[in-house]
């Protein structure tokens, strides 16, 4: 399968890229564990994780030998897109926009706890086309150590398809990770995690494009208003419930009078400011799963990194 092309912006060349030497060991370390890794295809969001492979698989095995592959769906926010495409050209990262087609599932379209699994068995199937295609053997994703422990269903299609994650397989966490993003000067390394549109939908809610644009339109309402830090809209049918951190707060209510509207506008019939704030996980924590005991517990999923 075959995409779209984005050729990296002119200037320093991946060539002459692949020598830069960072005073941070872990950073070179990365570097060299991904130059054993050989030619990879990376699935990139443009999130700081993926953004960081993107620059060190570029700098340590070229162009010729490294392709950040974006797939772009509703799903996709448009703003991390942007973002996304900016790091590429300004680090010369050679790149391949693909389309994605997991609204085409019902399964997906049913939104369940486990809804990102059918996402990224759609993605992985189209970038492992995009691989035989191109005579890549490996492909890469942007799991880090933390991420193996929490709930991301996404996991288990990434070991079912034999995903490589680098970042995992060196125990990286994400606070490394902003380190050396921002040690390579990487703009997102700071920027907060925006995973895609339909993690703010309820779960059992069903995943339409209308409910992902009310989504992304009413964040990117919020952002214009100056919200910033850890931003979600999380989508109950009728309501919108806005969680932002609690030192947003102010700000919120003193724009409340245009927010209201706005979100009116947009088709929800009503719209509040969570007393509670942002958190991570806010839609599953209201789904507890009791065990024989009574106990409520959340499904945690654990990949072991590999050697």
């Amino acid at each position: 399968m075959e995409g779209r092309e984005a050729p990296a912006v002119s200037g320093v060349s991946c060539a002459r890229r692949r020598f830069y030497v960072s005073p941070m060991p872990e950073l070179v370390q990365l570097q060299s564990h991904l130059a054993v890794i050989g030619p990879a295809l990376l699935g990139y969001s443009g999130g700081v994780d993926s953004a960081l492979l993107a620059v060190a698989g570029a700098q340590a095995l070229g162009r010729e030998q490294f392709l950040a592959v974006i797939g772009r769906s509703p799903s996709y926010p448009e703003a991390q897109y942007q973002a996304a495409l900016a790091t590429a050209r300004r680090f010369g990262v050679s790149l391949l926009e693909i389309e994605t087609h997991e609204m085409d599932d019902p399964s997906y379209r049913a939104n369940p706890t486990n809804r990102c699994y059918f996402c990224k068995h759609e993605l992985w199937q189209r970038l492992g086309e995009v691989a035989r295609a191109r005579g890549f053997v490996t492909i890469l994703d942007g799991t880090n150590a933390d991420d193996l422990t929490e709930h991301r269903p996404g996991l288990k299609a990434a070991e079912e398809q034999r995903i490589r994650s680098p970042l995992a397989e060196l125990g990286w966490t994400k606070e490394m990770v902003r380190a050396a993003a921002r040690e390579l000067g990487i703009p997102t390394w700071d920027a907060p995690a925006s995973p895609c549109l339909s993690s703010r939908i309820q779960y059992g809610l069903e995943v339409t494009p209308e409910r992902l644009r009310q989504v992304e339109q009413g964040e990117a309402l919020l952002r214009t208003l100056g919200v910033s830090g850890d931003l979600r809209v999380r989508h109950h049918g009728g309501k919108a419930r806005i969680e932002a951190a609690p030192d947003q707060f102010a700000l919120i209510d003193a724009a409340w009078t245009e927010i209201e509207p706005a979100f009116l506008e947009l088709g929800f019939q009503s719209v509040e400011r969570d007393a509670k704030g942002y958190r991570h996980g806010g839609l599953l924590a209201e789904l507890p799963v009791l065990t024989e005991t009574g106990v409520s517990v959340l499904p945690r999923l654990r990949r072991p990194a590999r050697p």
